[in-house]
C-alpha cells in the first residue's frame, strides 16, 4: 500500500525539496489523529497545481505536525479527454456518490444544474455549505485516487442558464433513454466533451429538446433504465474507454 496522500494549500515547488514545513491543521489532524502516523512515516503531499511530493513526518506534538520534503515527482494522472459532467442535482447520498466517482473517473470539472426534477438546492448559506461539501469530497477523492489536480465543482446554476452560456461549437452529449444511438456513435477522437446527466426521474422531454437545440447530441446507455449515479459512472467509463486513458 502506498503512502497516504494529503492535499495541502501551501505554495510549494520543486525547489522546496529538502525543506521542513508545517502541515496545515486539517491534514495534520487527519495524519495524527485518524491515520495515527508516527515520526518517520512516509506520506505524499500535493497542492493541486501539478505533481506531488514524497515527504517524511519528522515532528509531531499537540501543536501540529512537521514534514520534510524528500523528492518531487511531476507525474500527471489526468485523462487525455477533458469531460465536464453536467449533473442534475440528486439527493444527498446520490450526489455525493456522483462527485466522488466522477473525480475517480477523470472528470475535468463538475457542473451541478437545477432541473425540473432535480432535488431541491437550498439558497443562501445552506447552498454554500452544500457546495463546500461537494468540493471537499472532490479533494478527498483526489487524495484517494492519485490525481494531483483538483477538478473544480462549479456553483449550481439553472439548466437553461448553463445551456445558454455553453459554446455551441463544443462537443457534448445528453443522456436520453429513447435516443437512437449510443456514445460510441460519436465521431472521435475528442479532447473535450460536455456530458449532461439528468437527476433522479431524469430530464423532461422539453429539457432534452432544449439541450439538443443547444448543440448536445442525445445518446442512450443501453435498453435498461439506470439510476442517475449509475448513468454518470457508466457514461464517464464509456468515454474513457473510447477516447480517454482506459484504452
Amino acid at each position: 500500500m502506498g503512502a497516504p496522500r494529503f492535499f495541502v494549500t501551501v505554495a510549494l515547488g520543486a525547489s522546496d525539496v529538502g525543506r521542513e514545513i508545517a502541515l496545515p491543521d486539517a491534514p495534520a489532524h487527519h495524519a495524527l489523529r485518524v491515520l495515527r502516523l508516527a515520526v518517520g512515516d512516509a506520506l505524499t503531499l500535493f497542492t493541486g497545481d501539478a505533481g506531488e511530493f514524497a515527504a517524511t513526518l519528522v515532528r509531531a506534538d499537540k501543536r501540529g505536525a512537521w514534514v520534510r520534503l524528500e523528492a518531487f515527482d511531476p507525474v500527471e494522472r489526468e485523462s487525455p479527454i477533458a469531460v465536464t459532467l453536467i449533473q442534475g442535482i440528486a439527493a444527498n447520498d446520490a450526489m455525493d456518490f456522483v462527485v466522488r466517482r466522477a473525480i475517480e473517473l477523470g472528470a475535468a470539472q463538475i457542473q451541478p444544474v437545477v432541473t425540473a426534477r432535480s432535488a431541491r438546492y437550498p439558497a443562501g448559506e445552506r447552498g454554500e455549505k452544500r457546495l463546500a461539501h461537494w468540493r471537499q469530497i472532490a479533494i478527498a477523492a483526489c487524495e484517494q485516487c492519485g490525481r494531483n489536480r483538483v477538478p473544480p465543482v462549479r456553483e449550481a446554476v439553472d439548466l437553461d442558464e448553463w445551456l445558454r452560456a455553453r459554446a455551441p461549437t463544443r462537443s457534448g452529449v445528453v443522456l436520453a433513454p429513447d435516443a437512437a444511438a449510443g456514445v460510441a456513435a460519436l465521431s472521435g477522437p475528442m479532447r473535450e466533451l460536455d456530458a449532461l446527466v439528468g437527476p433522479e426521474g431524469g430530464l423532461t422531454g422539453a429539457e432534452v429538446a432544449r439541450a439538443v437545440g443547444a448543440g448536445l447530441t442525445p445518446v442512450r446507455l443501453g435498453p435498461r433504465v439506470l439510476r442517475t449515479e449509475t448513468a454518470s459512472v457508466a457514461a464517464l467509463s464509456i468515454i474513457n474507454a473510447l477516447w480517454g486513458d482506459f484504452r
